[in-house]
């Protein structure tokens, strides 16, 4: 019954995440709006990391499942990869550089400034 009880409010989190994408006119997955929401859930204790912890254990233990539909995907679009591969190659790399380095950089940001935050200016900030 705490397995149900755990998938239930995935479940709701996530259908809240579609509704949010329906009414926000921006092009966000509902995805990520279910997951930001399932943060925030978390962060703020609205309910607590053990109302969800095995369902997400299970979860993340059957993802490789989750992404077979894509193999198969990607093997049905053998012709057009023959066609522009080197085009897809491209694409792939260069995007992935360009990832990495947003990534970097954006760390790299996030330490900087944390570690620039004394213990005197958050006293004060609160």
């Amino acid at each position: 019954m705490k397995f149900v009880l755990q998938f239930a409010i995935i479940i709701t989190v996530s259908f809240a995440g579609e509704i949010l994408n329906h009414v926000i006119p921006l092009p966000v997955p509902a995805s990520i709006y279910g997951l930001v929401l399932m943060f925030c859930c978390l962060k703020f204790k609205i309910f607590p990391l053990d109302s969800v912890k095995d369902a997400s254990g299970f979860f993340n233990g059957i993802m490789p499942v989750l992404f077979v539909p894509s193999s198969v995907g990607f093997i049905n679009a053998l012709p057009l990869m023959k066609k522009y591969g080197i085009q897809f190659f491209l694409i792939a790399v260069i995007t992935t550089i360009v990832v990495m380095v947003v990534t970097g950089r954006t760390s790299q940001f996030i330490i900087r400034h944390s570690k620039n935050k004394s213990p005197e200016t958050e006293e004060i900030s609160e």
